[in-house]
């Protein structure tokens, strides 16, 4: 029997905390043909010149969709859309392939041996390039299906609230689906911080990647998706459905309390978003967030042809300013390369790109790149009359950050700090904040380099895991810098979001953390049901457990049974 057999756990590895049952909708697969399969014209083989303008023809025509729907989206859906339609319409892959055709060999071969081409490019590259493999192969098969007149691939029409099962889930086909039937996202594929996850987080979808056995679930077979626990339980039974409602049901009354952050005993912790676009900044503003705690820029600069202008970032800036007030809003500068190449500034013959010319590194090859950016934050805060504080990301010595410090300072920003993810910053921390006015702790990069995995590599998602011990160690030192010097430790990553990791990570001594703005209420209530010293008595405990899993299962322990109830942990 299949590990999708009726009644059983299907585990992955789940993005969020939500959770809901419904049908299964399996997506349409990629077409398979015989790479010798020839073009067909009222059942005859076409002649070259047909085969060639049928295959010109099938690129154009993807590109435009893409275009159109990335055209009608917005936020990370609409660039990641965007970046498709420009690999389905970029010059070197389509003249390749017309090449192999014209020279007579056949559609499905000719697309198949030089995408596979680029697709091994992007993956020795790694990074950035290698998680956009599947928009490459995504690109394939649309062209394929497209100039053998074929169906096209994807997500099937929905007629009623589904959940949408799949291989892998490329960005067009996630941008495209119809919200008011999609229930939730599974996959065999990805990892918690592909393409597929992020923009799943984006719509607000439970999403749950790298489930073995996912694809061979019937469709219709009704099934519960906990992202929570990444399980997919096949036909769930009356006790699971019941205790999903609950949860359900706790959610929306957690959501009632817009009190600001803080534990039992009154101690402030200030529970910010993170946002990538303007669009973001307005669409969570209205909630019950306290301001943003990590502003991701770089969605401004990625998939263009040059940098955006001073004035064009002053005016993104500006609008996201306004959107929250007099509330905190933290942004960080661009954070190019290793996993988010630029184009016109990233360096082509990086070996090991993640560890090469990235973030704050960038001064060294392209400063005009900072100093733009730091005009226009500087222009954006005296337009609003607010104050962003502006971090730099990578920084690994005390030396970058007080040259950045002193450079932001120069251009008229007045409150300056740097993200913590490289552990020798971490080490450090007491010098480092001797030089700027805070500092961020950016948990998922903190992990990558401190366990020496690439946080894209789902099959690595248990390194990656933030209770590692090792990544606490960091975590704990760069806190008590913090306590020593006076100054404000925040968190940004995947981390912040997790309630009983949020307990630790304030017994630590942080002070603020920065999630996914639907993270926020669960993280609040863990937070005001607890007092400042059971924080610490917890963090204590898992600083001294020997691995992840102990960790949380000692927190867990220590964790009120109320609140364990009530939030399912």
């Amino acid at each position: 029997m299949s590990a999708a057999t009726l009644g059983h756990v299907l585990q992955g590895v789940g993005v969020g905390r939500r959770a809901v049952v419904g049908p299964v909708a399996q997506v349409r697969p990629a077409p398979h043909l015989e790479p010798d399969a020839p073009l067909l014209v009222d059942g005859v083989p076409a002649d070259a010149a047909t085969v060639h303008a049928a295959v010109e023809a099938a690129f154009a025509d993807v590109a435009t969709a893409l275009r159109d729907q990335s055209a009608r989206s917005a936020g990370t859906v609409k660039d990641v859309l965007a970046a498709t339609a420009q690999m389905a319409d970029d010059r070197a892959l389509r003249t390749q392939v017309l090449a192999r055709i014209d020279g007579g060999e056949p559609v499905v071969s000719a697309i198949d041996a030089v995408v596979s081409t680029f697709a091994a490019m992007f993956e020795q590259a790694g990074g950035y390039l290698a998680e956009r493999v599947t928009d490459l192969r995504s690109v394939r098969d649309r062209v394929v299906a497209r100039a053998m007149g074929l169906p096209a691939p994807g997500v099937p029409e929905l007629t009623r609230p589904s959940v949408v099962v799949a291989k892998d889930l490329a960005p067009a086909d996630t941008a495209a689906l119809d919200l008011a039937n999609v229930l939730a996202i599974v996959t065999e594929l990805g990892g918690p911080t592909g393409h597929t996850a992020i923009i799943a987080g984006q719509l607000g979808l439970p999403c749950i990647v790298r489930v073995t056995g996912a694809t061979s679930i019937p469709d219709g077979t009704p099934v519960a998706v906990d992202a929570a626990n990444g399980t997919v339980t096949t036909d769930p039974d009356t006790a699971l459905r019941a205790e999903l409602d609950r949860r359900a049901a706790v959610e929306v009354a957690l959501e009632s309390d817009t009190a600001p952050g803080g534990t039992a005993d009154g101690r402030p912790v200030a529970l910010v978003a993170n946002i990538g676009t303007a669009e973001d900044a307005a669409r969570v503003s209205g909630g019950a967030v306290e301001g943003v705690g990590l502003f991701r820029t770089e969605v401004l600069f990625l998939e263009r042809a040059s940098a955006p202008t001073a004035d064009e970032q002053t005016a993104v800036y500006a609008r996201a300013l306004t959107s929250f007030g007099t509330r905190k809003v933290v942004v960080r500068t661009l954070d190019a390369g290793a996993d988010k190449p630029l184009g016109f500034a990233t360096q082509p013959d990086e070996e090991n790109p993640a560890l090469g010319v990235r973030g704050y590194r960038l001064v060294r090859t392209h400063p005009e790149l900072l100093d733009t950016q730091l005009t226009a934050l500087a222009r954006a805060q005296t337009e609003t009359g607010t104050t962003p504080w502006v971090m730099a990301p990578m920084i690994a010595t005390a030396a970058e950050a007080r040259a950045f410090a002193a450079r932001a300072r120069a251009a008229g920003v007045a409150t300056v700090g740097v993200m913590i993810e490289v552990p020798a910053a971490a080490l450090r921390a007491r010098e480092i904040l001797a030089e700027v006015d805070f500092v961020s702790l950016g948990t998922n990069d903190l992990a990558q380099y401190t366990m020496a995995t690439d946080r894209l590599r789902g099959e690595l998602a248990d390194l990656l895991d933030p209770w590692q011990p090792a990544v606490l160690d960091l975590v704990d030192a760069t806190a008590r810098a913090g306590i020593e010097a006076h100054k404000p430790v925040g968190v940004c990553g995947e981390s912040a979001a997790d309630p009983v990791l949020a307990l630790v990570l304030v017994g630590l001594g942080v002070t603020s953390l920065s999630m996914s703005a639907g993270a926020v209420p669960a993280v609040r209530y863990a937070l005001r049901n607890h007092s400042t010293a059971e924080c610490a008595t917890m963090a204590a405990s898992a600083l001294a457990a020997p691995s992840a899993a102990d960790a949380r299962a000692a927190v867990v322990d220590l964790v009120h049974p109320d609140v364990r109830e009530m939030l399912g942990v």
